[in-house]
């Protein structure tokens, strides 16, 4: 029985594992191992609406077991510390190790937060369930001191940081104050001038303030100090945000491999490392490039794709049918701007406002990673109106 290992439960690593399930294969299947640290898949476009409320935990953030339930793959929440490619076995923590026929690495990103002194040791970094706790805490926790207004210094005007100054916004109202810092000059410089012209406007409704094109020298316990031209000037924040784009993980910059720009695995174009055809790797921690040689950067959208590609190669390379280059195919950009509004642009003409954030609510709601968890999901978002109208209308009697 071939043996497939699978690191990394994200958005690469758990839909390749869901759609290898579903091919059939002539002989024997193989096993598929899905190995992740944490025992929840983190739908990660969806992790501000758990700073807001808007949303729960188990919608946001399901544990692997519940999804994989009913499914032939197996999952084994661990920590791996290394890979010994040559003798083709993943390196677990406590010295046992996981040996396989084909390895998919899928291990995600890290917010790099050693860039700038201080940031790591007093930023709060927003990419996990983990992350999203630790910044409720740290609101509840400034608002019970007094902190009247609560500062936010938020680093980064990538999309993240653009939704999560939206999200934090909206969720503070009077109660706090939000800055929004980048050292380019422009906000979403991956968006088009039309989308980047709406996301000001949202953030200019809030009153989020930009400060673009600034360098933070270092960040402290109670803000940030940037380089304001003639000198330096502090900040003060009772909460320092960090969205500054995507780093490797460390165990991926000890992986003795090709690498691409950014130390990123240099992969081929059918997903697989440039020495070891029996290992793929994708999402964050890959180099995958469009026909030009550009960097396609680091999104939930790239890793989805990628993992449907790598999931018939698996399959194919088990089965001795050619293997597939794979292409991108850019769907528009989705973002959630406060509560009820957001910009969607999925066929070349953007929208904003309500109807936007309702296209991507169901945008994302498809993309839910299993039958079962759109449907549970489906039907709580359904029954909200009803139970508020419920609600107001006891409360009326």
């Amino acid at each position: 029985m071939a043996r497939i290992v699978i690191v990394g439960g994200g958005f690469a690593g758990l839909f390749t594992a869901l759609t290898l399930e579903q091919y059939s294969f002539g002989g024997e299947r193989p096993e598929i191992l899905l190995i992740d640290r944490s025992e929840h898949f983190v739908f990660a476009p969806l992790l501000y609406e758990l700073v807001s409320g808007e949303l729960k935990s188990w919608e946001v953030a399901p544990r692997f077991d519940e999804l994989l339930e009913n499914t032939g793959i197996r999952f084994l929440q661990q920590e791996v510390v290394g890979f010994d490619l040559a003798g083709g076995k993943v390196k677990l923590a406590g010295g046992t190790a996981e040996a396989y026929d084909r390895l998919v690495i899928a291990a995600g990103g890290q917010t790099p937060v050693e860039i700038v002194p201080g940031a790591k040791e007093h930023a709060l970094p927003f990419r996990t369930l983990a992350d999203a706790q630790a910044l409720i805490a740290r609101l509840k926790a400034a608002l019970e001191a007094g902190a009247d207004p609560l500062r936010v210094a938020l680093v980064g005007a990538g999309a993240s940081g653009v939704e999560l100054a939206c999200k934090l916004a909206d969720t503070l109202q009077t109660k706090g104050t939000i800055v929004l810092f980048d050292r380019e000059k422009e906000i979403l410089g991956e968006f088009s001038a039309a989308e980047r012209k709406l996301v000001r406007a949202e953030l200019e409704e809030r009153s989020v303030r930009l400060r673009l094109g600034t360098k933070i020298l270092r960040v402290g316990a109670d803000g940030l100090e940037i380089d304001a031209g003639s000198g330096s000037e502090w900040i003060p924040a009772e909460v320092v945000l960090w969205t500054v784009g995507t780093g490797v993980p460390s165990l991926i910059g000890e992986l003795e491999v090709a690498k691409g720009a950014g130390g990123r695995v240099a992969i081929q174009p059918t997903l697989q490392l440039v020495d070891y055809p029996e290992v793929f790797a994708l999402g964050d921690l890959a180099f995958a490039a469009d026909d030009s040689g550009k960097f396609l950067g680091a999104s939930a959208q790239l890793a989805f794709q990628q993992a449907g590609f790598c999931a018939w190669n698996l399959w194919a390379s088990l089965n001795n049918r050619p293997l597939l280059a794979f292409r991108y195919a850019p769907l528009g950009q989705l973002l959630g701007l406060g509560i009820d509004s957001g910009v969607a642009s999925l066929l070349g003409r953007p929208l904003s406002g309500p109807l936007a954030y309702l296209v991507r609510r169901l945008v994302y709601l498809y993309r839910m990673p299993t039958a079962e968890h759109r449907l549970k999901v489906a039907l709580n978002w359904a029954s909200q109106p009803v139970l508020r109208w419920l609600s107001g209308s006891g409360a009326s009697r």
